[in-house]
C-alpha cells in the first residue's frame, strides 16, 4: 500500500525490487515515448506504464486492521524466522 504522493491509499502487487525503489502494479503510472525500432519489431507511441517509487513510501497492507502496518521478524519454535506484523503479531502471508 502506498503511503505518500500522489497515489496515497492505493494498493497494488508488487512487481519488483530494485535497491531502495520498487515497481508496484498499477501504481504511480506515467506516459512513455517510445520510439520505433525496426530490428525488435517495436512500434513508437506513447505507452503508459508504471514507474519507479521510493521503498519508504510502501509499506505491507494488514488486511486484519485493513490498513498498512510495520512489519517486525519472530522465531519459531522449529528455529524458523517469519514476519510479523507489529500490531497484532499475525504472521504475514508471503
Amino acid at each position: 500500500m502506498v503511503i505518500s504522493g500522489r497515489d496515497r491509499g492505493r494498493r497494488g502487487i508488487v512487481l519488483r525490487v530494485d535497491g531502495d525503489r520498487v515497481w508496484v502494479e498499477g501504481v504511480h503510472m506515467v506516459n512513455k515515448h517510445l520510439k520505433p525500432n525496426p530490428n525488435t519489431q517495436t512500434q513508437g507511441g506513447i505507452v503508459e506504464r508504471e514507474a519507479s517509487m521510493h521503498i519508504s513510501n510502501v509499506m505491507i497492507y494488514n488486511p486484519v486492521e485493513k490498513k498498512p502496518g510495520r512489519v517486525g521478524f519472530r522465531k519459531l519454535a522449529d528455529g524458523r524466522k517469519v514476519r510479523v506484523f507489529r500490531s497484532t503479531g499475525e504472521s504475514v502471508d508471503v
